[in-house]
Formats: structure tokens, sequence, C-alpha cells
């Protein structure tokens, strides 16, 4: 009785670790963004370029280091030794020992602690244009799994349908009401839609793979498709939309601060062309008599003033300068573009609506009137390919205006909002 009662806990406890690992998470389109946003392991691993930027920080903050140096001299001949000693006696060496500590300009340092700052700007810039490309990734990715996940609902029930008609078929050519050919050719198109089964159903355990890597996920991963995927039309005008995007996306926002970086950068380079003095002290016994003195010591600028740096923190601007108005112009192309592919995109499945009714009218009444034998199985066929076709078709217009409206709100910026 015991051991019934403990493998029915122990089966208990490998069914639901089994439930647990086969566990699956059904993401709507934003779901899948968010998911991705805190649980990609790469967008973890560029995170911490901002730690190391602020790392930087604290080492901008610090103080140069003093320097001690000890100089020994010790007498070798004998000859030369103070009466009644020997050669360990302080009476027969010098000794030197010597702080001194670089004196750091104040401009040097607030350009350089500047510089940091900046580059922790830059480094949260840089790291919020990659999560604006990757909320890209996931999105195009989760949009293929929802339209291909579609197709296979379609597929399926086009299937189911057919296998019914094949069953019908074989009764009524038993009945000797239709010909071989006419039961053949609709065994020929339910083969064709269980390859097309397979095909499509591996393309989407594919994509599916893709959208879990995108995700960071570590379990099976689902899209959800009980409804329309949720658009927001932009309601600016397109000069108003590209107008904001110059203000806010990511990636001429990191060209802008990429200019004011290299501005101090230049600032910081012109203060380092200023020699930094060393100043110390220096206590000197010499043959056990002390000393005391001072020390200092500056470069005397004429042959290094820092002017490669310099020359190359100028360039380093322009380049900036160039780059940022680049960003612009692609910037502006990308929303331009994007915004009337999603407005044509958006016609075109409002003009779908009456396509797939008609199919669908169309489908019905050659059914019904193949199978009280008022039209021909070429006829019917024909009738639920062009209605299964025109879905398929439906499917890659409703991918392709999905794919565009993220297309725009990734122009936009906006995607990173979602």
């Amino acid at each position: 009785m015991k051991r019934t009662i403990v493998m029915a806990v122990v089966t208990l406890i490998l069914s639901c670790i089994q439930h647990v690992t086969n566990a699956q998470t059904t993401y709507t389109l934003a779901a899948a963004i968010d998911t991705a946003r805190l649980s990609s392991p790469v967008l973890k691993a560029r995170y911490m370029n901002i730690g190391a930027s602020q790392a930087d920080v604290i080492t901008a903050k610090l103080r140069p280091n003093p320097n001690l140096n000890n100089q020994t001299l010790q007498l070798i001949s004998s000859d030369h030794f103070a009466p009644d000693t020997r050669w360990s006696s302080k009476d027969n060496r010098q000794v030197w020992y010597q702080v001194t500590k670089p004196i750091q300009w104040p401009n040097q340092r607030k350009y350089k602690i500047e510089t940091a700052n900046k580059d922790v700007v830059l480094a949260n810039n840089a790291y919020q244009e990659d999560v604006r490309n990757l909320s890209l990734q996931v999105g195009s990715s989760w949009i293929t799994c929802w339209v291909l996940k579609k197709r296979l609902a379609l597929l399926n029930d086009s299937k189911s349908n057919l296998d019914t008609l094949v069953k019908i078929n074989e009764l009524r050519y038993k009945n000797q009401v239709i010909t071989q050919t006419d039961l053949s050719r609709t065994r020929v198109l339910l083969d064709q839609y269980n390859l097309q089964l397979s095909v499509f159903a591996q393309d989407y355990q594919n994509e599916l793979q893709n959208l879990q890597l995108l995700t960071g996920t570590t379990g099976n991963v689902d899209v959800d498709t009980s409804s329309l995927v949720q658009t927001i039309s932009p309601s600016a005008a397109l000069d108003s939309l590209i107008s904001q995007t110059m203000e806010n996306r990511t990636d001429v926002v990191l060209a802008k601060n990429n200019i004011d970086e290299r501005s101090s950068n230049i600032k910081f380079q012109k203060a380092m062309a200023v020699p930094q003095p060393q100043l110390g002290v220096i206590y000197n016994p010499q043959n056990s008599v002390p000393y005391i003195g001072f020390y200092g010591s500056i470069d005397l600028p004429f042959f290094n003033r820092n002017q490669g740096q310099i020359k190359k923190a100028h360039i380093q601007q322009e380049q900036a300068e160039q780059e940022l108005s680049a960003t612009r112009r692609q910037a502006q192309a990308d929303v331009a573009t994007s915004y009337k592919t999603y407005q044509v995109q958006k016609q075109n499945i409002k003009k779908y609506e009456g396509i797939l009714q008609q199919s669908q009218q169309i489908l019905d009444n050659v059914k019904y009137s193949y199978l009280r034998g008022g039209t021909t199985i070429i006829d019917f066929l024909d009738a639920q390919r062009n209605w299964y076709d025109t879905r398929l078709l439906y499917y890659d217009a409703l991918q392709t205006y999905y794919q565009s409206y993220i297309q725009l709100l990734f122009a936009t910026g906006l995607i990173n909002q979602l």
C-alpha cells in the first residue's frame, strides 16, 4: 500500500515537471518586444557598456598618485671609510628619499571628467539604438510567425474540407455517380495540400525558434493569433512626423551626442597641451649628515604640444558632424518611404475584404451546385483553388502591411515606445 502511494506521488511529481518543462508562452506583438528588451542576452551584454563608461568617469575623477623615489650610494673602497667604521655604517653611504606628485591643472581634470560623462550619455543612447534595432527584428519575426500560423490554420481547414469531399466522392464513385478521373483529381489536390502542410509547419517551427532566440526566453514560445494585430496610424502629417523623428530617433540623438563628446574632447586635448609640473620634497642624509630639499620639474614644450591629438580631435568632430548630416538624411528618407508604403498597404488590405467575400460566395455556390450534379469537379476544384489562393494572397498582403507598420515605427523611433 505504501509503495503504491509512493509511486503515485512520484508519478505526479514527474508529470508536473514535464508540464513545466513543456510550458509554452503565447506572446502578443508588444509582449514579445517587451520580453526581448528584458531577456535578450545580446541586450544584456550591450547594457554593460553603460556600466563600463560610468567606470571611466570614476577613473577621470581620480587624481595622479604621488611618486616615491629612493636612491642609495654606498662607498666600496675601505680606504675611504670613516674612521673606525665598517662598510655597513651610515657614515659610508648617501641615501636619497624623494616624494613627488604630478600637478594636474584644473581644466585638464574638468574636461577629462566632462568627456567621460558624455561618453556615458553616448553609451546609453547607443544602447537605446540597440533596443530599437532588436525591437524591429523581434517585431518582424513575430509577424512572420503570425502569418505562418494563419496559413497553417487555413491549410488545415482547407485540407479538412477536402478530406470530407474525398470521402463523399469515394462514395459517389462507388455508386457510379462520378468517374475515376473525378475522384483522382480530388485526391491529387489533397496530396498537394499535405505537401504544403509539411512545408508550412516546418517554416513555422523555424521562425518560432528564431523568435525564441531573439526574445531570450528558454521555454517554448507561440504567437497570439486570436485577433488581428492592433495598429495605430500616425496622427501627424508627414512633415510633422519627420520633424518629430529628428528629435526623438535614437540614432539621430546618438549622432548629436557624439558631436558634443567630440567638442569636449577638443577642449581636453588642448588642456593637455599645457605641460604638467611635478613638485615634491627630498630628504637626503649624506654620510650621516641630513639634508632636506625641494623638487620641481616641468616639460619644456619645444616639440610636443599635443598637436597630433588636437588635430585628431578636430577631425573626429568634423567626422561626427558629417555622420549627423548623413543620419538625418537617412532618417528623413526612411520615414518618407515607410510612411507612403504603410498608406498603400493599408488601402490594399481594405480592398481585399471585398475580394475575400466574393471568393467565399463563389466557392459556396459552386460546391452547392457540384454536390447536386449541376457542375463538374473541375469547376469545383478550380473554385477551391481560387478561394485558397485568394486567402494566401490576403495573408501575404497582411504580412506586408504589418511589416510596413513595424518599419514605420522603426523609422520614426516610436518602436521603442511600443
